[in-house]
């Protein structure tokens, strides 16, 4: 406990090694061993002040996947099942099993059961000790209630928990058996048992020669607190600090301490094979199981994109209808060209832009998972990547089908599944492009802007604003880095590019596109080469970033 500032937060975050800036100076000894994080964060616990979750998934999913990445190997399925529904009972959580997450403040758990959820997730790890960072701040008296008898039935059960708490009641404050009081600065003013109605501690401050006694009935948190503030000090002419470090129970504190840094004979070190619980294999799979039931049960993410799929379909067929067959004139070219043009555009800028407030709000449950050591970077980034491509399809399926059938391209087996193809794959990279551009900025916010940017040199180097060959020299090289003129290369050989009909400036179609555009048809397999390539690429970045770059300070 302390005040606003003493560095509550900030003890804690270094004692379990969550501290992300910063210099960290001493040694932290774990039955006298040095403490290694990989190893710490296997047998603890740290419930954040913010309860971070992912929004879509229920309750009982959400402990339950915790526990499939976080116990170890050793433990079969039953008994872990078994496990998650006696912490669900522990944190009274069994009646809202079913319930769906939801987002803090908007839809959902209430912050109190979230709350309780939180501690749930990391109960059912089973730790030896568990932090918890105020967890009763933005609750009521009733609800901090349901959430400290929560704490104390978790402590009941043979673990230890160290939280900090700003004012507790006097209910909650007499749950706890030590007390670690800090003033601004961090400095020590009390470390001790509180005995029974806090007697010890309310012994040790009224033995204090002008200290006031506590009232009866009285808050003994709150009396502890003002006896100790900033303006007392002054007015009693004492530091706090000074007077703890002169007493008789800062010596026996030293004297435990020294005691309990050295390792006990015929102990050693703990030491886990690997750094995590589960094999990567295993981690993969719980991170898609994850993201399967993200992505089923958003509506709002899925079902717009496709409905706004479909209204973009039926606009452009109905805009170039019968297009796809006339290959008599260049200007029933450029149209058609033009649909795949704005297609691309159209489609691929909406996926970027609504899938990185998605990724956004997931990256910060993985924050909070992979510093619990629940699993490496790569698998999250495993089932990110691989969630969307099952969409991604039925979307281009949905939007191939409309235009394709409406423009009138010609019907033939291997023209429509080249246009699904190019048509997939540019959806897409698209998607992983705004995946990735959230991966390597702070929020979701700089990273519409960073999207943004390359829309415009996407547009005006796709070769349909100006054809490549008609490019000034200097800039080709960035035609060949468009991903935009890829999809346009591959979209257009693909319908015309083998067409011989003459066209009125007398060159067949074949090659009027080799000597306006550069398209030569038998470029494309290069061409769908590249296409992957481009989504592999992008792929690959948002699982780098995503593994180097944390932008959580802490």
């Amino acid at each position: 406990m302390g005040v606003s500032g003493a560095g509550k937060t900030t003890l804690m975050d270094v004692l379990a090694g969550r501290k992300t800036g910063g210099y960290i100076e001493g040694s932290i000894t774990i039955s006298g061993y040095p403490k290694k994080q990989e190893t710490f964060a296997r047998i603890s616990g740290y419930c954040e002040q913010n309860d971070i979750h992912s929004p879509f998934v229920t309750v009982y999913e959400s402990i339950t996947y915790s526990a499939w990445l976080r116990l170890p190997n050793d433990v079969d399925p039953a008994t872990r099942k078994m496990f998650v529904e006696e912490v669900m009972e522990l944190v009274e959580l069994t009646p809202l099993r079913g319930a769906l997450v939801g987002l803090p403040g908007v839809n959902g758990l209430s912050t109190e059961q979230r709350k309780r959820l939180t501690i749930a997730v990391e109960l059912v790890a089973n730790p030896s000790i568990i932090f918890m960072d105020e967890p009763t701040s933005g609750l009521d008296a009733r609800a901090a209630a349901i959430v400290m008898r929560a704490v104390r039935n978790t402590v009941d059960t043979g673990r230890t928990v160290v939280c900090t708490i700003h004012q507790p009641s006097i209910d909650i404050f007499e749950a706890f058996d030590e007390l670690f009081l800090m003033k601004r600065g961090g400095e020590e003013i009390y470390v001790g048992p509180l005995g029974r109605h806090s007697c010890h501690l309310i012994s040790y401050f009224e033995g204090i020669e002008g200290v006031s006694k506590i009232k009866d009935r009285y808050n003994p948190a709150t009396w502890m607190l003002e006896v100790t503030s900033a303006g007392q000090e002054s007015g009693l002419g004492v530091n706090f600090t000074e007077l703890y470090q002169n007493s008789e129970l800062y010596r026996r504190n030293k004297q435990l301490i020294k005691d309990l840094s050295v390792p006990p004979p015929g102990t050693k070190d703990l030491y886990f094979p690997t750094q995590y619980s589960r094999s990567f294999f295993s981690q993969c799979s719980a991170c898609l199981w994850k993201q399967y039931w993200s992505y089923w049960r958003n509506p709002q993410y899925n079902a717009v994109r496709f409905f706004f799929t479909t209204v973009i379909g039926l606009m452009f067929g109905t805009i170039f209808w019968g297009l796809g067959t006339k290959t008599d004139r260049t200007q029933d070219l450029f149209n058609a060209m033009g649909s795949m043009y704005a297609a691309v555009l159209f489609l691929g800028v909406q996926n970027t832009s609504s899938v990185q407030p998605l990724v956004a709000v997931e990256r910060t449950v993985f924050y909070r998972e992979r510093a619990a050591g629940m699993y490496s970077a790569l698998p999250y980034a495993f089932g990110q990547i691989v969630i969307e491509i099952p969409y991604v399809l039925i979307q281009s399926v949905i939007y191939s089908l409309l235009v394709y059938s409406m423009i009138g391209f010609e019907w033939t087996t291997e023209k429509f599944f080249w246009y699904l193809f190019f048509t997939f794959f540019s959806m897409l990279y698209f998607t992983y492009y705004g995946m990735m551009t959230v991966a390597i900025t702070p929020n979701h916010n700089i990273a519409a802007i960073i999207g943004s940017a390359f829309y415009g040199l996407w547009n005006l180097f796709s070769g349909f604003v100006i054809p490549r060959p008609r490019m000034a020299i200097w800039w080709r090289w960035y035609y060949w880095a468009c991903p935009v003129a890829w999809s346009l290369y591959g979209l257009v050989v693909t319908q015309f590019g083998d067409i011989q009909t003459p066209l009125e400036t007398q060159e067949t179609v074949e090659q009027f596109l080799n000597s306006y555009f550069g398209f030569k048809n038998s470029f494309l397999p290069v061409v769908a080469v590249v296409i992957v390539g481009i989504n592999v690429f992008f792929a690959f970045v948002f699982a780098f970033a995503i593994r180097t770059l944390n932008f959580q300070k802490r």
